[in-house]
């Protein structure tokens, strides 16, 4: 029999509760489910959804069992009861009908955690409980697959962008009074063309024919919205790509600040826009070639923000300004056979291994299907030096930072091959590189990593995830590379149109 491969991280992040006496949490998503973990010992403390009760299918097999062992006896049929009914159905567990949770987001203060279903649109709202387990509060689904999920208003409202442009607004925890949709009257279907625009025997004919067929339907008789709160709050024209929210002091001397929307989608565009009066156009930060994939603003320097994507550079801007500091390489060489995407870009700051009283601000980038983490150094004046990067065993997928331990956690791909999104390995590895872990090495001059060989990372790695046979055809891996690795797809074709 086939060893099996295991579904690698396609999220993690790392959770701290502000009250005292609580654990540290990651929370990772692979395939359909969630785990938490103790970020201190890699211990795994709960998964969601929660498998199919066992005992409930070991009483089942064994009623089989004991009829089996003799004839048969006839008996009366028995309907039954309401009681049994309700027992049997909180003892089944259906089966998810998404296969990947592509977004985690997880609110400031620990409590709370917000998670994409990607088949059914559907944000989920988790409360984390203090002993690592999940409780669902909500689930909304939108009327198109979100591609960004960001928290504003201190973290009362989820932003959420989708492929079609828009972004709502939704409270992160509902409302007590049930929420009453508007509805919208339908219009009654009438063709575009009149008596006096067409003329011709064939087409009067053809005319008439849809009249009559438009009196004979009964209209709808009004369309419903989405049936939970919500609000639009501004659209796109092209497929957006990511969201981001930001405060800013109103100026030097004030202590009053005005909060922003930044949102990047494929035709080359980061809009910033006021919130929650998102009608109102601050500007464009205008200047990559190439789609807009991720956005990344330090929270210790909000009036900065990095952007990447589908182009060799990545750019640091004066966001409110519209004005471009720096562009930093991320190929030494231009590929016309390998393009540059970006998967993500981390902002995180640690404390300087050999100043006690500086930091040491960090980007972080990594490439859709590289197995390198690059790591630059970001200045007060927005200049990056670029430093050693870290070579991981497998494509780069997510990064957690914990900066109180000057460590970060990287979620790798332990199924495809180092460098490539298609191709798989040809054989599984026991167990599984999940995650490796890293922290800054002190006593050097500059920024260097070392692996971290404390339990966090082997404890999760030996426990796996869930199981994808090794022997999977071709159908199935296809669908599989393109669940994790789609980014790929918003670069245009040569002719296509902008």
């Amino acid at each position: 029999m086939a060893a099996n491969f295991q579904h690698p991280f396609q999220c993690i992040q790392f959770v701290e509760k502000k009250r005292e006496g609580s654990q540290k949490l990651l929370i990772a998503s692979a395939g359909a489910s969630l785990y938490c973990y103790a970020a201190e010992t890699g211990q795994r403390l709960s998964s969601w959804p929660q498998d199919v009760d066992a005992s409930n299918a070991n009483n089942s097999g064994a009623e089989t069992g004991s009829e089996d062992q003799g004839p048969p006896e006839k008996k009366r049929k028995v309907s039954p009861s309401a009681e049994e009914l309700a027992k049997d159905s909180k003892a089944a567990v259906k089966a998810p009908t998404w296969s990947i949770i592509p977004i985690l987001v997880a609110s400031s203060n620990g409590d709370y955690l917000i998670a994409l279903t990607a088949e059914d649109k559907c944000i989920r709202v988790f409360q984390l409980k203090d002993d690592g387990t999940f409780e669902q509060l909500s689930e909304r689904c939108m009327p198109k697959r979100p591609c960004s999920i960001a928290l504003a208003d201190n973290d009362s409202t989820i932003l959420c962008g989708d492929k079609f442009g828009d972004v709502y607004s939704l409270p992160l925890i509902p409302g007590q009074e049930p929420y009453v949709p508007s509805k919208l009257p339908s219009r009654p279907k009438v063709p575009a063309a009149t008596t006096l625009t067409v003329h011709s025997k064939r087409n009067l004919e053809s005319l008439e024919q849809q009249l009559r067929h438009g009196q004979s339907t009964k209209p709808t008789e009004e369309k419903l919205v989405l049936n939970f709160e919500h609000q639009l709050l501004l659209g796109h024209v092209s497929l957006l790509t990511d969201v981001a929210c930001v405060s800013l002091p109103l100026d030097a001397s004030s202590s009053q600040k005005r909060s922003y929307i930044l949102t990047a989608d494929r035709d080359e565009h980061i809009r910033v826009s006021r919130y929650p009066q998102a009608h109102i156009i601050e500007n464009y930060c205008l200047g990559h070639t190439g789609f807009v994939s991720k956005l990344c603003i330090p929270h210790w320097a909000p009036e900065y923000l990095i952007s990447g994507g589908g182009d060799d550079d990545l750019l640091v801007w004066k966001w409110a300004e519209s004005r471009i500091l720096r562009k930093v390489p991320l190929v030494e060489q231009a590929s016309e056979t390998a393009q540059v995407v970006v998967r993500g870009i981390w902002a995180t700051s640690f404390s300087h291994p050999t100043d006690s009283a500086g930091a040491l601000n960090m980007v972080l980038v990594a490439l859709d299907g590289s197995s390198q983490l690059q790591c630059f150094v970001l200045r007060l004046d927005g200049t990056m030096k670029a430093q050693k990067p870290i070579e991981l065993s497998g494509n780069v997928l997510d990064v957690a930072s914990i900066e109180k331990d000057n460590m970060i956690v990287v979620s790798v791909d332990c199924i495809r091959q180092k460098g490539s999104t298609q191709e798989w390995r040809e054989n599984p590895t026991s167990p599984s590189n999940l995650i490796e872990s890293f922290r800054v090495k002190p006593g050097t001059g500059s920024l260097e990593w070392e692996p971290v060989t404390e339990t966090l990372a082997a404890n999760i790695n030996s426990s796996g995830s869930s199981d994808i046979p090794a022997d999977t055809d071709t159908k199935r891996r296809k669908l599989l590379n393109g669940a994790l690795y789609s980014l790929g797809n918003l670069r245009k074709k040569p002719g296509q149109d902008d």
